[in-house]
């Protein structure tokens, strides 16, 4: 079984900096893909941003430029830092990693006031 931790949400104001890190533990495998997702109130989960083994990122449109992903292999570990917030990215935000199977964290909450 593998573990993923989240920390580091909170409340910020608009124009501010978070950052969340997840930490992977457990019997591990190789994880492929991390990813960062998060879920507004009333919306569905949507990916947000994605790390490769290789180093390989994904973002989606409406937080680049703003947000960096970014991973440690040797600790099995992923982080986003999240610069220049909004009100709409105000959400609880789930740490992903994909090995043999999908797994996922328990949530951290970030809220962005305006």
């Amino acid at each position: 079984q593998v573990q993923l931790v989240e920390s580091g949400g909170g409340l910020v104001q608009a124009g501010g900096s978070l950052r969340l890190s997840c930490a992977a533990s457990g019997t591990i495998f190789s994880i492929k893909t991390m990813a960062w997702y998060r879920q507004a109130p009333g919306k569905q989960r949507e990916l947000v941003a994605g790390i490769t083994s290789g180093g390989s990122t994904y973002y989606t449109d409406s937080v680049k430029g703003r947000f960096s992903i970014s991973r440690d292999n040797a600790k099995n570990t992923v982080s986003l830092q999240m610069n220049s917030l909004k009100p709409e990215d105000t959400g609880v935000y789930y740490c992903y990693a994909e090995s043999r199977n999908d797994y996922w964290g328990q949530g951290t909450q970030v809220t962005v006031s305006s």
